[in-house]
């Protein structure tokens, strides 16, 4: 939360609305039997915390935290408006092998929440590589789809092929916020992505720690979404199953 404190200054002086910060952001994401401690309420510090922030910079901040309700833990992430309010909450549908199996339970369904003009839903890492959950999220309406992850380095394809794919075969804008650096035993893969409906990037970082900038247009959608109707075209194919 200090490094987005100090940078938040110059991110709100270049005009952005919108704020999309990694997997787990807040407690970190590798950090192994500090995970159940590091969680917290929905309507915690984390989320006090971004308010204040978003009132004082007059910008949205969405945000990946670790979960508690009840005993149960959660992979989250939350989405604080201008006001301070909450706009958007997903919890991790897919949870990987790993260490995340240890200690997060899954989440249901994929919720839409709307802000300045555009119908956006939340995906968290591996949820967006199943073709099925992007897909779900444009054909109810989602023309922004945000993915805040937490990539290694060993898997360079899914950010620079598979996510900008995402966005093209649904006609969407998709924004895939990573982590760089090390922590722990884990080395992040960086290399965010901001992708066009298009599948264009709108915006690449490189291996080492980035802020990406990006003007949305949500004509985009639709003028993608018509010159390639995917989402029309795709119940014909209901007689295959």
């Amino acid at each position: 939360m200090e490094w987005l404190a100090q940078h938040l200054p110059e991110i709100a002086t270049k005009g952005a609305d919108l704020v999309v910060l990694p997997e787990l952001f807040a407690c970190g994401y590798a950090i192994g039997a500090q995970t159940r401690a590091s969680a917290e309420p929905a309507y915690g510090p984390t989320s006090q915390k971004l308010g204040e922030l978003a009132q004082r910079f007059k910008l949205a901040i969405h945000c990946g935290y670790a979960e508690r309700a009840d005993e149960t833990l959660y992979n989250s992430a939350m989405c604080i408006g201008p006001d301070g309010t909450l706009l958007g909450h997903h919890r991790k549908l897919a949870i990987p092998p790993g260490f995340e199996r240890e200690y997060y339970t899954a989440g249901q369904g994929i919720t839409l929440f709307t802000y300045r003009g555009f119908k956006i839903a939340t995906l968290i890492c591996y949820d967006a590589e199943f073709p099925e959950t992007v897909r779900h999220a444009a054909a109810f309406g989602a023309d922004l789809v945000l993915v805040p992850t937490a990539l290694g380095a060993d898997w360079g394809w899914v950010a620079d092929t598979m996510l900008p794919t995402r966005a093209y075969e649904n006609g969407v804008f998709l924004v895939y916020a990573n982590g760089s650096g090390t922590q722990g035993d884990m080395e992040f893969l960086g290399k965010s992505v901001i992708a066009a409906p298009n599948g264009t990037e709108l915006a690449r970082a490189s291996r080492t720690s980035e802020i990406l900038y990006a003007s949305l247009d949500p004509a985009m959608v639709r003028k993608a979404q018509l010159r390639l109707p995917y989402l029309l075209d795709r119940t014909s194919l209901d007689l295959l199953v």
